[in-house]
């Protein structure tokens, strides 16, 4: 009786035991800061964050740039004065973005189907007889095999969503791409009160496309990443629990 009680509770231990090896790190972290407002993070080289990684894109073939004879314009200048936009790595550029996402979508669906399969085996090989041995009851050859199932599928979801964003972030140039375009990254931490919110940009722009007063719009930045977000009381508060994280992912049902 003692082994048939201890195995399931062995195994909750087990269980627990898991995850709280799994968010143990940042439990202690949370624990360590009770009472206090989160704490920013510091500042660093953006090409030194965990999983950055340089971009490659497919690039046309460089062309080398030609000094001519008595003259000031030299061949692949921009414009004939110094240009004083962002234009090589450590050059900060303004990011102007201005997001209005409006989604609404309706969907219905319903599925019926019915099946119906039936054998008849009057003779199984020279083998009826023996089949008796086997089965529990009596075999009768003409209904051998009869099976039957029906299924059904309804439902109805529907998504109303509206999402407007509109700030300005600093971005670094972290990579100058062979065509001349450039890679930015940008992040921009906010603390009021005990939240902090986060918005980190990243993305590929074109020089010619920065304005004379050295910014660019969000619509005109390739591959563009946009993360905003935040952390402290207020969002913990909105986040289920790690117990029901765990249970949402793992319930079949």
């Amino acid at each position: 009786m003692k082994t048939r009680h201890t195995k399931p509770l062995t195994k909750i231990v087990a269980f627990a035991l898991s995850v709280a090896v799994l968010g143990g790190c940042n439990t202690l972290e949370r624990l360590a800061q009770v009472g206090e407002e989160p704490k920013l993070t510091r500042v660093q080289n953006p090409t030194h964050r965990a999983g950055y990684r340089p971009i490659t894109m497919p690039m046309p073939a460089p062309v080398r740039a030609e000094q001519a004879a008595n003259s000031l314009w030299r061949a692949g200048s921009r414009a004939f004065f110094k240009d004083l936009r962002a234009n090589q790595i450590g050059d900060i550029v303004t990011v102007t973005v201005a997001v209005a996402d409006k989604v609404e979508l309706d969907n219905s669906i319903t599925r019926t189907r019915n099946n119906s399969e039936t054998a008849n085996l009057t003779n199984f090989l020279g083998y009826e007889q023996a089949l008796d041995a086997i089965f529990p009851e009596t075999v009768v050859p003409t209904t051998l095999v009869n099976g039957a199932s029906t299924s059904g599928v309804a439902g109805v979801g529907a998504i109303d969503r509206e999402e407007k964003i509109t700030t300005k972030v600093a971005a670094m140039v972290v990579q100058v791409l062979p065509n001349g375009n450039l890679v930015i990254e940008g992040r921009q931490e906010t603390r009021v009160n005990a939240e902090v919110r986060e918005l980190a940009i990243t993305g590929i722009i074109r020089p010619q496309d920065i304005t004379n007063s050295n910014t660019i719009n969000y619509e005109q930045v390739a591959e563009a990443r946009l993360a905003y977000g935040g952390r402290g009381t207020l969002t913990d508060v909105q986040s289920p629990r790690y117990g029901q994280q765990i249970y949402d992912i793992l319930f079949p049902f």
